[in-house]
């Protein structure tokens, strides 16, 4: 199967929540359903798409809800991506590694744009919802192959 196939795959059961973001009708949060994340993230994260098609060269917007303690291994996106911390806090550093002394606390309404192809991390310390935009198609390579979850 193509990567691009996985992607899509990954992602099928959570492209219904588009309709209500694409009819114009807005969306509230109590219209928000969240789902597990897709296998390519860390056991443990909830997730919505609100806006956009992952396999597709398009914007997409979607919403990340992560327990305390999460973390995600340093990994590149071909992409911007950008992160708004909706509520909690996310730390996030750059770098080959996972390193908690080379992070940045971003508090809720904190921003942050991430470069394509730049290494990058993060870690919660509390629950923490945040908002991504970015260009699809969507695509995640992690620095360290032994950390992708989905091995």
């Amino acid at each position: 199967m193509t990567s691009h196939r996985l992607i899509l795959f990954a992602f099928a059961p959570l492209l219904l929540c588009t309709a209500l973001a694409r009819s114009g009708t807005g969306m509230n949060p109590a219209d928000v359903k969240w789902g597990a994340a897709p296998p390519f993230l860390p056991a443990g994260a909830q997730f919505v798409l609100l806006d956009g098609d992952p396999g597709k060269a398009t914007r997409i917007t979607l919403r990340l809800k992560f327990p305390a303690g999460y973390q995600i291994p340093a990994h590149s996106h071909p992409t911007q991506e950008d992160v708004t911390v909706i509520s909690g806090s996310l730390n996030v550093g750059m770098g080959n590694m996972l390193d908690k002394k080379a992070g940045t606390l971003l508090k809720a309404g904190g921003f942050v744009a991430l470069p394509p192809k730049m290494n990058h991390f993060v870690w919660t310390d509390e629950e923490t919802v945040v908002q991504v935009h970015l260009q699809g198609p969507f695509a995640i390579t992690y620095a360290d192959p032994a950390t992708d979850p989905r091995k």
